[in-house]
């Protein structure tokens, strides 16, 4: 059956199965009202059905057209002709933390992986039960944070709008089933890939996630982070969004962060809080920073006056996050008594700041571990050859030496 697409539907899969075979159906979740109603129309239906499919598709226990009860049995057909009623597969899902983290290895059309972790935390005095999901935007990354699992798989290509929304279906469906009525209550664009650089789909997605008649998920129980993709993050302060904007910094001297976030040799560290001072301005939303915490190269006192200096009288909060052991790197966390004392200094300076505990180490929770495990180990040769390097970039930082490497192919 050949399926004519408006183009605002074709743009929305973001060029999902480009240069590779897989199923060329677009995903349903990530077709807009508008696009459904005219794909209904062509085939004689009524613009009510595209509620009908839509209420459908979120209602967390439907797997395809033909379950459907309220639609006439040949348009159910047809519509599961026409597209994908989910974009992943969950290849793998293992748990830790007691029950209390659970990690999703989805398998894509086109035999790419992402991940999503799903964060259980239980009521507390005053306090609701929350469950957090963590998504990917990209398959890969191109950023190349060295300390991070994701960046060493490289960049793939760009999540459509309905394959970022599918890691939610499937999260939701399965907290469903775990607690009768449980709600996914917060979702972070935290996981593979640089949501910024897939800004268009990255919102689209944002959209659905607000809908009412879709998750129904408040603005402010939103999350995207960025590494600091300036035009990015300028764009979102021209359109006043009221989700969250988070910003990995993991460095306050251009030198290190050179080096942690290659990206930064693009945009210098003071350009992008400078960005972010400007969205936190105009939306009147708190930035929140990250900061990850490696033992002996981005943990000195230097570097916590560095990064008190560059926040001081902002409207932001940082999370400082001990970093997560990643194989072929040849950094560890920083100890509890240094980020202790890191956080201190950013007391002192007024800087609000909340110490995470990592969640799911066993199973490799943070961001492309399980991916990167399910790749295979690469040479021992090249691992010895990267660890030697990381070394002696990150002794030359910490002398101040600014990266004479390029930008990193893929950000732009």
């Amino acid at each position: 059956m050949t399926v004519r697409l408006p183009l605002a539907l074709a743009g929305r899969q973001g060029g999902a199965l480009a240069g590779r075979q897989g199923d060329p159906r677009p995903g349903l979740s990530g077709v807009g009202g508008e696009a459904l109603e005219a794909w209904l129309r062509e085939h004689g239906e009524p613009a009510y059905r595209a509620r009908q499919l839509q209420a459908a598709v979120w209602d967390g226990t439907t797997r395809a057209a033909t379950e459907v009860t309220t639609l006439p049995r040949a348009l159910a057909t047809s519509v599961d002709e026409a597209f994908r009623w989910s974009t992943v597969d969950d290849a793998e899902i293992v748990q830790a933390d007691g029950g209390e983290t659970e990690k999703a290895l989805h398998r894509l059309g086109d035999g790419l992986t992402v991940e999503s972790v799903l964060m259980h935390y239980p009521a507390r005095p005053g306090q609701r039960a929350r469950h957090t999901l963590c998504i990917s935007s990209q398959a890969g990354c191109a950023v190349g944070c060295p300390f991070c699992a994701t960046g060493e798989l490289g960049f793939e290509r760009d999540l459509g709008t309905a394959e970022i929304l599918d890691q939610v279906r499937s999260a939701q469906a399965r907290l469903a089933k775990q607690e009768d009525g449980a709600r996914l209550t917060n979702i972070v664009f935290m996981g593979m890939g640089e949501p910024l650089l897939n800004l268009d789909r990255v919102l689209e997605a944002v959209e659905a996630l607000n809908d009412p008649a879709k998750l129904g998920l408040g603005a402010r129980h939103i999350t995207v982070s960025t590494s600091g993709v300036v035009p990015g993050i300028r764009r979102l302060t021209a359109l006043g969004p009221q989700f969250t904007l988070a910003v990995s910094l993991h460095a306050a001297r251009d030198a290190l962060r050179d080096v942690l976030v290659p990206l930064n040799r693009r945009w210098p560290v003071a350009e992008v809080v400078a960005a972010a001072r400007e969205h936190a301005r105009a939306t009147g939303r708190r930035i929140s920073y990250e900061v990850t915490m490696i033992g002996g190269v981005n943990d000195t006192d230097v570097d916590a006056e560095a990064l008190a200096a560059l926040l001081r009288g902002d409207l932001a909060h940082v999370n400082l996050i001990p970093m997560n052991a990643v194989a072929h790197t040849p950094w560890q966390a920083s100890p509890m008594p240094v980020i202790e004392r890191f956080a201190g200094h950013l007391k002192a300076a007024g800087i609000p700041v909340t110490i995470r505990r990592n969640r799911g180490q066993e199973i490799g929770a943070a961001c492309g571990q399980l991916a990167a495990q399910r790749a295979g180990e690469p040479a021992a040769p090249a691992v010895a050859r990267r660890r030697q390097r990381l070394e002696a970039e990150s002794a030359r930082a910490l002398l101040g030496e600014r990266s004479s490497e390029p930008v990193p192919a893929g950000v732009r």
